[in-house]
């Protein structure tokens, strides 16, 4: 793996890890901004403490040696949560500072899940029996 990809990959995951373990936090402490949030998005405010857990989960799972199946639905549940927010965000006609966020964090999911290491892929590759 050269050298820019190995550096692209960690400051990506880096900053994906900081940004969903922040929100994660946030959202399981049930913080007024965040509900608040929630509630004019037409959420139920349950909805935080599972999308904070699975956010966690999901940053133990990428900053893990190996489990490259796991990773690969970590990555997708990020692209899906994040997409999720950014189309809410959207459609409720919020600012784009509201938005800016969950594209950030796809574009870090992507970034991540792209420039990963050959040992945090899945290896799809068929063999003989």
């Amino acid at each position: 793996m050269k050298k820019r990809n190995k550096l692209i990959y960690w400051i990506a995951t880096v900053w994906l890890s900081l940004g969903m373990t922040s929100s994660a936090i946030v959202q399981l402490l049930a913080l007024p901004e965040e509900s608040e949030m929630l509630t004019e998005l037409g959420y139920p405010l349950y909805i935080q403490y599972i999308l904070g857990t699975w956010k966690l989960l999901g940053v133990i799972v990428i900053l893990l040696p190996k489990l490259p199946l796991l990773k690969e639905w970590a990555y997708a549940g990020f692209f899906f949560a994040m997409s999720g927010a950014c189309i809410s965000h959207l459609i409720m006609h919020d600012p784009f500072g509201e938005v800016f966020p969950s594209l950030f964090l796809i574009l870090l999911t992507a970034l991540s899940w792209y420039f990963r290491p050959p040992a945090r892929r899945l290896d799809l590759t068929v063999k003989n029996a």
